[in-house]
């Protein structure tokens, strides 16, 4: 439960008695808080004392009388506009003139109620301030939120291309320098690792446009019937030139109906990138099983290696993205950090899920499990251990 600290400023003993007396008790519900909200009253007999009092106490809401002895109210707000609070005022007024809204609108007021005001009135005014308030707040919470956000990712981002771009200037610049002589043959170890350094900035770019084309919801999602088995067939041949060249095996076992409604992109993305990964953290003649079954209400994809596997302590690391396991068995491994995640991400728009598990030196399982008709986001889909893939 919320409690909004309010302030009532007014000359009149009665009138700060009464909505005192009104706001003691009072509860009101506001969207996207859990729970009611209160209030807490306080009061000040003048504009010079409400001054005083919001020099050492923050406010949520003041009710400002228009008409006092000494200050008025339009006087306090000129000096509240000078301290920038974060507080929304409420102007009481005798007479409820065109001119005075204008005045204590132009002034800073938020709203302003009439003398004389029934108990009904005043907690309607309260409501309609209340609720701005916590907008205006959560408005501006979200708005940090995006942009520590925005500032993490670029960071992230300038600090996976840094290291490759970096490689590249090194060897370019040897290139240049002829610092091999002129014999072409000696720079092909150059060319190629420039090509793979390359490749990696090429394969981070398009997994972030997959990424933020799924979070973002504006990804055109093509849905169809698919097989999955020739969805499976062509991501395990698209690994096979790189897992002959060290010596790896790869199996694929279907079981079940393999055909639902989906995006073939989608199921792509998925098997893509749990097939390649299976290859490239996987020893020399090791061994990778994918395994397809089906049934009424899931389609079940596994893959099994036979690799360098985790900790649970590297498993719990890899919930967010850019999230990668950086040592002496990883550390050549090339990887943007985001496919598995994006794994994961495909997984609940079919209310599913991905869960892993691993023993380190002897292997990793990925279960991804796909609903034929997911009714909601992946916080609904069965099993508790949701996991963010590796990459």
């Amino acid at each position: 439960m919320d409690t909004l600290q309010v302030l009532v400023v007014d000359d009149e003993a009665g009138m700060r008695h009464s909505v005192k007396r009104a706001l003691a008790n009072h509860a009101i519900e506001l969207p996207d808080i859990e729970g009611a909200v209160t209030f807490e009253v306080q009061t000040a007999e003048s504009g010079e004392r409400a001054l005083e009092v919001l020099a050492t106490r923050t406010f949520d809401i003041m009710l400002l009388d228009h008409k006092m002895g000494g200050m008025t109210g339009v006087d306090v707000l000129e000096q509240l506009r000078q301290r920038e609070l974060d507080m929304l005022v409420i102007m009481i007024t005798a007479f409820a003139t065109i001119e005075t809204a204008v005045r204590a609108t132009k002034s800073g007021a938020f709203d302003f109620i009439a003398k004389p005001f029934t108990p009904d009135e005043l907690k309607e005014t309260i409501r309609k301030t209340a609720a701005h308030l916590v907008i205006q707040r959560q408005a501006r919470r979200l708005a940090a939120e995006k942009r520590q956000v925005r500032f993490e990712f670029i960071s992230v981002l300038g600090h996976e291309l840094k290291a490759p771009l970096g490689a590249i200037e090194s060897y370019l610049n040897l290139l240049h320098d002829r610092v091999a002589g002129n014999d072409l043959k000696s720079y092909d170890q150059m060319i190629e690792r420039c090509l793979l350094r390359a490749g990696g900035m090429r394969k981070l770019i398009a997994d972030l446009l997959d990424l933020t084309r799924i979070e973002s919801g504006q990804k055109k999602r093509e849905l169809a019937t698919v097989d999955i088995s020739a969805i499976a067939e062509h991501a395990i041949e698209g690994v096979l030139p790189t897992a002959s060249q060290h010596g790896v095996t790869i199996n694929l076992e279907r079981a079940g109906n393999l055909t639902m409604t989906a995006d073939q992109g989608e199921l792509s993305i998925v098997l893509n990138n749990l097939v390649s990964n299976a290859v490239k953290y996987n020893r020399d003649n090791g061994r990778v099983d994918v395994s397809l079954a089906g049934d009424d209400d899931w389609v079940t994809i596994t893959v099994q290696d036979t690799g360098i596997g985790l900790t649970e302590q590297e498993a719990a690391k890899l919930f967010k993205d850019f999230a990668r396991i950086k040592n002496d068995k990883t550390r050549d491994i090339p990887g943007s950090g985001l496919g598995l995640s994006i794994v994961k991400k495909i997984a609940g728009l079919y209310g599913g899920n991905v869960t892993l598990q691993s023993q380190p030196d002897t292997g990793s399982t990925f279960t991804v499990q796909l609903s034929r008709n997911p009714q909601g986001s992946s916080d609904e889909s069965p099993g508790s251990n949701q996991l963010a893939a590796r990459n």
